[in-house]
This record gives structure tokens, sequence and C-alpha cells, in this order.
């Protein structure tokens, strides 16, 4: 069975894109969670953006999605949307999230851990 998970590619002003780094997996990703019973993709989507990078977003037009095994748990597919940034509250770091950081999106592509993530900035980010 596929676990759903939602996220974003939240973009300041300047162009730049936010990471968060989990200090669990030690990885820095695009900031995403799973979807909430009763929750939809781009609920789930918002709301794991606001709360991972401590940020008031604006939801915007879908990205993306990949899927990759996350082991015990199976598949996961993920889906991305476009979002920007409304305001960046103070970060406090958290133990499921202990860094941001706004990166160019060339930037990003070389910071970010997971091809998969790698590959949906590269392709998004560039158009």
């Amino acid at each position: 069975m596929v676990t759903f998970a939602a996220g974003g590619l939240l973009r300041r002003a300047d162009g730049r894109l936010c990471l968060v780094h989990r200090p669990r997996y030690d990885d820095w990703v695009l900031p995403k969670g799973r979807v909430e019973p009763g929750e939809s993709l781009v609920e789930a989507a918002v709301r794991e953006v606001c709360e991972e990078t401590q940020c008031s977003v604006e939801c915007g037009p879908f990205a993306g999605r990949y899927q990759y095994d996350a082991g015990e748990q199976g598949p996961k597919g993920v889906f991305v949307w476009r979002m920007s940034l409304v305001k960046a509250h103070r970060f406090t770091p958290g133990e499921e999230v202990d860094d941001r950081t706004w990166l160019s999106p060339s930037s990003s592509a070389d910071c970010l851990t997971y091809e998969n993530e790698r590959s949906l900035v590269r392709r998004t980010l560039s158009e």
C-alpha cells in the first residue's frame, strides 16, 4: 500500500528555495510530510511546509510528484506544489527539523540529499 505525502517548493521573492535539515536522517530535503486522515493533498502540503519551515506560505500550482521505497513502510508517493513565502517566522530548531536554509535553485539541487528531489527541482525550477 502506498503512503501519501505532500510538500512544497517554497520560494522567496528573490527566487531562493527553502530546504530543511532532518537530524534523524542527517539529510537536506524539501519540506513535506504525511497526509493526515480527512486531509486533502493540498491541505497536507501547506500544513507540512508551514510546520517544517516555520513560515507562512501561499500555495501555487502543482509542481510534480515522485515515489520512493520507504523501507518497512513500503512505497511513498510525494506530491509537491509551488509555494510563495508570505512571512518567514523566527526559526526554532526542533526534533524533526533542526535547520532551514534558503538557496538558489541550482545550489538547492546540489544540496538536496536525494536524487528524486534534485531531479524535481531541476525539472520544475528551470522552466
